[in-house]
């Protein structure tokens, strides 16, 4: 049925177009499947808190074991509660990347930002060895900044916008920043402290070894409220511009967000890369580019992305385990390459 309205003060009606129905994938995308997908993800971190070398029945803890009842609470709660931040975070984090830059891809791996972050953390190591996580995290969180401004500096000075050059200049200049942090590791013999950062690992999160990540879930809360700041800013200077907004405000806060986000991920449990390239462009196939939507998706489907590689990695090679980095790394790089491939066909055709 066609809708109408009375202009107010002039008498004149307007007629609407017909209510468009609703097809398969707005169903999905609702409120209705992002509950659905919500209640998947809990019943996914009981399954992760039950998965590990130690033998944990849900009987036992049922009954009330003590034994079991202190095993979830000091390792496999707090090794659950850190996937879902982490996960969550650097797939909101990639969103927010791709929205500023407009390049699907690109994500705080593949333009420097997670290599500036490393390298952060080892010069306040090597200045400051005593110093406190959040000290670490703070100089990390700079040196990310540095490293995604000097990104989008470099990328302003290619005189053509290519879809494939944007990626390839941030792995090249990812590259070199971890050259020169490899290089100064071996120097000072810290090489093996560099892959704790530099590797995604979970292993070793126990209570009160995790609890700065819970940051990142205020800076995903931000990164929703300012969604429609970052909708308007992907579509262009000059279009935010004439709708009253703030350009290099808006992505000042874009690029403190993705920085904080992956100082605090790397700080605490290591790197994730490719998985804020992943999410965001198989959420972009179902909700388009609008950030409102697309952060909470995003988040969820982040989250159980990071669970899935992370009880991959516990089982593999059981009772060893494979770091969810390198799990998330062998996913992430097939996924580049497959669209990098699909891109460069499209454009030949």
């Amino acid at each position: 049925m066609a809708l109408t309205a009375t202009l107010e003060n002039t008498g004149t009606t307007l007629v609407t177009a017909p209510a468009r129905p609703l097809n398969w994938r707005d169903r999905l995308t609702g409120s209705t499947g992002l509950s659905f997908a919500i209640a998947a993800l809990a019943v996914m971190a009981v399954v992760s808190m039950f998965v590990g070398v130690t033998d944990v029945a849900l009987s036992d803890v049922l009954r009330g074991d003590s034994a079991a009842w202190e095993l979830l609470q000091v390792s496999r709660i707090p090794r659950t509660a850190a996937v879902m931040l982490a996960g969550a975070a650097m797939a909101v984090a990639g969103l927010i990347m791709q929205l500023m830059v407009r390049n699907k891809f690109v994500e705080p791996s593949t333009v420097g930002t997670i290599e500036s972050a490393t390298l952060g953390v080892l010069v306040v190591t090597l200045a400051f060895p005593a110093a406190a996580l959040m000290a670490k995290m703070g100089v990390a969180a700079l040196f990310a900044l540095g490293g995604t401004v000097l990104f989008i500096a470099i990328t302003r000075t290619i005189p053509v916008r290519s879809t494939f050059l944007i990626p390839l200049v941030g792995l090249m200049l990812g590259g070199v920043i971890s050259a020169l942090t490899t290089f100064v590791a071996y120097r000072v013999d810290l090489l093996q402290t560099l892959n704790t950062w530099m590797i995604g690992d979970f292993s070793g999160v126990l209570a009160g070894r995790y609890e700065l990540l819970w940051v990142v879930a205020l800076l995903v809360a931000v990164a929703f409220v300012a969604a429609d700041r970052f909708t308007v800013a992907g579509m262009g200077a000059d279009f935010t511009t004439n709708l009253g907004l703030s350009y290099r405000k808006t992505m000042v806060l874009g690029m403190s967000l993705v920085a904080m986000i992956a100082a605090v991920v790397v700080v605490t449990v290591g790197a994730l890369p490719f998985l804020g390239l992943i999410v965001p462009n198989l959420v972009s196939l179902l909700v388009g580019d609008n950030a409102r939507k697309a952060v909470p998706w995003t988040a969820v489907i982040g989250v159980g992305l990071i669970l899935v590689c992370d009880i991959i990695g516990r089982t593999i090679i059981y009772p060893y385990e494979v770091p969810v980095g390198i799990v998330v790394s062998v996913l992430g790089a097939a996924v580049f390459l497959g669209m990098l491939i699909r891109l460069f066909r499209k454009n030949r055709a």
